[in-house]
């Protein structure tokens, strides 16, 4: 989403912004006893000081962790520090629950999002809530609920960090209003900088991830930004995508592993899925259609049936193995990597998609297939076929030849593989993908288990779908 003026106002934003803490002090965090103190070590002393969050924060505060704390101006206080930051790794994180509300007021009377506004109230008035913000422009009355972001993990967030029913509240009067004529907003703040994406937390409370999904479908708007965070400041700094589709997800992961034992293909490498064999039929199958590959699977493993075999074969052997596949390079890699294996790994194909990454001529993609398909791994093995399925099913609008889309889908995914399914979960999306979900001509949605859930279907996307942007030619 663009925002009108952003560069515009973005030093008048930081000039003005008022969001800067007071005498802050460093130390280093050593207990919570309940939800509002913590003991924390600041110049050799345990202090007990407040803390400005009232979430779990567990993952936010183990023993030892460095903290930030703003002197409290109040005499008749217990405590007299507020715990407003944490570093985390590289990353400093704002966890000041109060904060979120004020960055965006600001930043909005810093002319950012509604320009041509002539109100902006605090806590408004609406059904039975309060939302955090009402903006008044000549045209528009507009709600913003606005949700501080501090759960971190692996470069993305999530959210809520524990189940929140007021977050459900809020989104289902978000909802009410645009029906009854408001623009509506539910504004993430992620107090951290450098964040790839925003998902909900479906694991921790699934109702949200529903709802939000649900707010979207309804008109909601969905913001996130990430912020600037220093030991005494935070700013919104960019925004962030949100994928609140990712509770689809969840419920596809077991439809699709159940309609691949129904509906699966007998594939040689299929009969018995050993590491070497899925390695082999892989590595034929990347730009070969599966029925070409099948005879040069079999006539290759019957002549090289292992690792050891393939390690020492001589080079004519080889090629003529090869011969009809093309890109000579890639068997060329195969046996440096079978040489890697017998010197490295006594022969024995590597067992962890760490090990099995490492290997000459293995990508993301094959390493996830030998490990989910072979080993039974809870890895992704995300191909064309998947990024088509995946794209079409959650309606995404990203082009699919920017690296990280790919990178962004395997993560999602490997958080939904059904536990003990990987292999059939795997490669039923790789299946639905080359039997049902086609690339050209019309796909066949009839025969498709992701049928009812599927946006791409629903908002007429399919002939779209995926989008890869043409390379512009120089010259």
């Amino acid at each position: 989403m663009k925002i009108p003026g952003m560069k515009g106002c973005r030093n008048f934003y930081r000039k003005c912004c008022n969001m800067r803490y007071q005498e802050v002090r460093k130390g280093r965090f050593l207990h919570r006893p309940n939800r509002f103190v913590a003991q924390v070590e600041l110049n050799g002393k345990v202090e007990t000081v407040h803390v400005k969050n009232t979430g779990r924060c567990r993952e936010l505060l183990p023993e030892g962790a460095e903290v930030y704390l703003e002197h409290a101006d109040h005499p008749g206080r217990r405590t007299q520090w507020d715990l407003i930051a944490v570093k985390k790794g590289k990353r400093l994180i704002n966890m000041d629950s109060q904060i979120p509300n004020r960055v965006v007021e600001e930043w909005i009377d810093a002319g950012h999002l509604f320009p041509d506004k002539t109100k902006v109230q605090r806590e408004y008035s609406y059904g039975e809530s309060r939302i955090d913000l009402y903006v008044e422009t000549p045209e528009k009355r507009i709600l913003i609920e606005v949700k501080g972001v501090t759960l971190e993990e692996s470069g993305r967030v999530l959210f809520p960090d524990a189940p929140s029913q007021r977050a459900i509240k809020h989104m289902k009067e978000l909802q009410r209003a645009v029906k009854e004529g408001y623009e509506a907003y539910l504004f993430f703040v992620v107090q951290m900088k450098g964040v790839e994406y925003l998902i909900p937390n479906v694991e921790t409370h699934p109702e949200f991830a529903r709802t939000l999904l649900e707010s979207k479908e309804a008109g909601v708007r969905i913001l996130a930004y990430d912020c600037e965070v220093t030991k005494d400041s935070i700013f919104l700094r960019q925004e962030v995508p949100v994928i609140e589709t990712v509770s689809l997800l969840y419920g596809m992961a077991e439809p699709v592993a159940d309609w691949y034992e129904a509906h699966r293909r007998d594939l040689p490498w299929r009969r018995k899925p050993e590491p070497y064999g899925v390695w082999v039929s892989e590595i034929m199958l990347q730009q070969t259609r599966v029925e070409a590959v099948k005879r040069y699977y079999e006539r290759f493993m019957e002549e090289l049936p292992s690792v050891a075999s393939l390690a020492k074969a001589e080079e004519d052997t080889l090629l003529k193995l090869w011969e009809g596949l093309g890109y000579y390079n890639r068997v060329r890699n195969m046996q440096t990597a079978a040489r890697t294996i017998m010197e490295d790994h006594g022969g024995s194909f590597p067992s962890s998609y760490e090990e099995i990454r490492k290997l000459k001529g293995i990508g993301t993609y094959t390493a996830g297939a030998i490990s989910a398909f072979a080993y039974g791994i809870a890895k992704p093995a995300v191909d064309g076929n998947v990024l088509r399925v995946i794209t079409r099913y959650l309606a995404m609008e990203e082009d699919i030849g920017n690296p990280g889309v790919k990178k962004k889908i395997e993560q999602l995914l490997e958080d939904v593989i059904p536990k003990g399914r990987a292999s059939a979960f795997g490669q039923g999306l790789i299946e639905i993908g080359a039997l049902v979900c086609l690339p050209v001509g019309t796909p066949k949605c009839a025969d498709c288990p992701l049928q009812e859930q599927c946006l791409g279907r629903k908002r007429d996307l399919l002939d779209r779908l995926p989008l890869k942007k043409k390379e512009k030619k120089e010259g």
